[in-house]
């Protein structure tokens, strides 16, 4: 009885060159439902995504700026993301606005070289902020204006369910709440009442208390959104907790970190008499959040876009 000469079902062919010698050729590509998804990537030429980066530049804050975008470029690979600071003006630590004409000057030359008369877009900004400041984004539309790069702002990253779940794991890092509020078991410095503490004013403060809401459904206690930068609200928010019950507080930053001056948590925290977590820094969630505002605004649909969707 013969054995079978042809290839496996599925498997690649395999044809014979000129030369006699065996050459493999690509395996038929699979249809149907059951087939892969093409990896996603960003579209070739897509204007570089610029993080607009606040407060007095630091070494920690370029660092946490780069872990922000690296996590960005994992979501989505070949994507050009840069950093600006607001503050910025040296090499160390370019301006928001030179990093803006760069890349423009940048695409107009690969438009030109492509033959395009339009190149559309010299980059995205997406502001490294939690939630609005009005004096910052002012600051920033005027850098985009300034460069003449015809750049693109997007909205700040909250509020949204994703910042919520970020400021838990913050409060847990810290022991002021349990890690898992499904799980059987108590952290003993628990906090009963948690002040959500940012800056940029009255908006600001209304954004923040949104995010709050999510924060308070994912803890079951109290929270309550105050201003740092408005004197004595925290220490009001702090005696409003208290009167309505809570005895044991926490303060929690609505702030991704470069934007909080030093010391001001700090103060805070003795004006309030209680523990604070850290800042939400360079967490997964704040990183996903920046591609996705720039996903938003070059119309790619992300995996798992449509989940966990900002609460405007």
């Amino acid at each position: 009885m013969s054995s079978p000469t042809g290839p496996a079902p599925g498997s690649p062919r395999i044809d014979a060159d000129a030369s006699g010698l065996p050459v493999r050729m690509p395996r038929t590509r699979q249809s149907g439902r059951h087939r892969k998804p093409e990896p996603l990537a960003a579209p070739e030429g897509a204007p570089a995504l610029v993080l607009a980066v606040p407060g007095t530049p630091t070494p920690a804050s370029r660092s946490l700026a780069a872990e922000v975008s690296s996590i960005a470029r994992s979501e989505l690979p070949g994507l050009d993301a840069r950093i600006g600071y607001v503050d910025g003006g040296d090499h160390e630590f370019p301006s928001l606005e030179a990093v803006l004409a760069q890349a423009a000057a940048e695409q107009k030359a690969r438009a030109a070289a492509a033959g395009q008369p339009d190149p559309g877009p010299g980059a995205v900004v997406v502001p490294l902020l939690a939630g609005p400041d009005s004096a910052l984004l002012r600051r920033i539309r005027q850098a985009i204006m300034n460069s003449a790069s015809g750049a693109e702002l997007t909205d700040v990253l909250g509020p949204h369910p994703l910042l919520a779940e970020a400021l838990h794991v913050r409060l847990s890092e810290a022991g002021l709440a349990r890690a898992d509020r499904a799980r059987l078991f108590t952290v003993a410095t628990a906090a009963d009442g948690i002040i959500l503490a940012t800056v940029g004013g009255e908006e600001a403060v209304q954004a923040a208390g949104i995010t709050g809401m999510l924060l308070s459904a994912r803890l079951a206690v109290p929270v309550l959104a105050a201003g740092l930068d408005e004197e004595g609200a925290i220490a009001r928010t702090a005696e409003q907790l208290r009167t309505s019950g809570s005895h044991q507080l926490a303060l929690a930053p609505y702030l991704i970190g470069p934007e909080l001056a030093d010391g001001l948590l700090g103060a805070a925290a003795a004006e309030a008499g209680c523990a604070a977590a850290e800042a939400l820094g360079a967490y997964g969630a704040v990183g996903r959040l920046v591609v996705s505002n720039y996903a938003a605004k070059m119309g790619i649909t992300l995996p798992g876009q449509g989940l966990g969707a900002p609460v405007r």
